[in-house]
């Protein structure tokens, strides 16, 4: 029965195991509640936190209250009619404006890859490897982010073993699963090299100062330059990325670990990629997912105001 828990368990993402326990807590401890529930021990449930929580919490508390009634062999409530229209009844009395992160547009990449190769050719002639680590480390992560489009949680689960580098060819990474992978068949992902703002080099260059021939690519470098033997964690990466930015004097409220991936979609949207071309290159499953990261492009053109210019005069059609 062990052999058969261990599989069992591997069938869902860590994530997710972590977030149903703290929902199943909140039903029972912090509400009260009892399991197994009814549909009218979620309707009272969803009626107390209808106003308090967003749309999107109380729709994964649910999916994790009918994933426990599914394991433990009960009857799922939160499949009734009721509950349905209880959720339709919080989007009308509570409508939320879904909150988006900041694209990191390609002049600011320029901006922040450009201010972390002046650190590092300050700490070669400083001889400070410290320094030169963390911005080698930093400038990859911020290339490989943007250029691939990869959510947080899968830039720390990149391994050494599991990417293959050709300096001025390109790059390719293997990723056992992603979000969009479910049945964990793994995927491949290729990105050419590129005349500036080069991810290949930016790797490259990584892992050769770094001396990381296996194992995680981006990991924590503590005071003294000690590389960590395990990955970083996908929640550090805002306040590295917002670390950055603000070094190299950008703004970084607003930008989350989503910022590099909208960035992307927005960049190529606007170079003229087609919604399928974009979709097959990030590794998105359906259309509405792909929408949600792209920025709507000005199709004014040069009718648009721009800021700090005169109002366009239209012709008088009178004379």
């Amino acid at each position: 029965m062990e052999k058969a828990q261990r599989y069992l368990t591997a069938g869902t993402r860590e994530n997710t195991r972590k977030s149903y326990r703290a929902a199943i807590e909140h039903f029972e401890v912090t509400w009260g509640g009892y399991l197994p529930t009814t549909a009218e021990g979620i309707v009272r449930y969803l009626a107390e936190y209808g106003e308090k929580l967003a749309i999107s919490t109380l729709r994964q508390r649910l999916a994790a209250l009918a994933s426990w009634h599914s394991s433990q062999g009960f009857p799922d409530p939160t499949k009734s009619p009721q509950v349905r229209q209880m959720l339709k009844g919080i989007r009308v009395l509570h409508p939320a404006r879904q909150k988006q992160a900041t694209p990191l547009q390609l002049r600011y990449l320029q901006k922040a890859t450009d201010w972390l190769e002046r650190e590092a050719n300050y700490a070669i002639e400083a001889s400070d490897y410290l320094l030169l680590k963390r911005c080698r480390r930093d400038a990859a992560l911020l290339l490989i982010g943007f250029w691939r489009g990869f959510r947080s949680d899968e830039l720390a689960r990149l391994t050494v073993d599991d990417t293959t580098a050709e300096a001025g060819v390109g790059i390719t990474f293997y990723l056992p699963y992603t979000k969009a992978d479910r049945d964990h068949h793994g995927t491949t992902y290729h990105t050419p090299a590129l005349k500036m703002l080069c991810p290949v080099e930016a790797y490259i260059n990584w892992i050769t100062v770094a001396g990381i021939s296996a194992g995680p690519v981006f990991r924590k470098i503590d005071r003294w330059g000690n590389l960590s033997e395990e990955g970083f964690k996908a929640s550090s990466l805002i306040p590295l990325l917002r670390r950055i930015l603000e070094r190299a004097g950008i703004p970084a409220e607003g930008y989350s670990s989503h910022s590099m991936r909208r960035g992307f979609a927005t960049w190529a949207s606007a170079s003229g990629w087609d919604i399928k071309e974009l979709m097959s290159y990030v590794g998105w499953k359906d259309m509405k997912s792909a929408l949600r990261y792209v920025e709507a492009r000005n199709s004014f053109g040069n009718l648009a105001l721009q800021p700090g210019s005169q109002q366009l005069e239209l012709p008088d059609n009178d004379t």
